[in-house]
């Protein structure tokens, strides 16, 4: 296992992208509800409003569209690619862009419900 993903349990859209990934990747898949917020660092207000990438340690490693490519670095080899590309220099502050849209309007994506509304600010 590369890392943890944590996620907002409480998000549809979330909750189904964590399937997903529970299901391609070779990760360790934590809703932020569950876990000792203390203990691994993070606060709330962190968990909920990004997606978290910790790793092999449990210690915060990304967030955001960072955490996105962590995740998907832990997938097969075309999902691997992609997590490369977002990482790289000229890609992450389009990545970053993307991610906050994304992270705006999850309530409106497919399995999104008024639960995964939440203020992010655009980084």
């Amino acid at each position: 296992m590369t890392g943890t993903c944590v996620y907002d349990a409480d998000c549809g859209f979330c909750t189904r992208s964590a399937l997903w990934l529970e299901r391609h990747g070779d990760c360790t898949i934590a809703p932020w509800q569950s876990l000792d917020l203390d203990l691994v660092g993070l606060t709330e207000e962190q968990v909920a409003s990004e997606l978290q990438w910790l790793d092999a340690d449990g210690r915060p490693m990304a967030s955001g569209a960072a955490a996105v490519a962590e995740a998907l670095k832990s997938c097969g080899r075309g999902y691997r690619l992609l997590g490369q590309l977002i990482s790289a220099r000229p890609v992450r502050p389009l990545a970053d862009v993307g991610y906050a849209f994304v992270a705006r309007h999850r309530y409106q994506l497919p399995g999104g419900t008024a639960a995964c509304r939440t203020d992010v600010s655009e980084g």
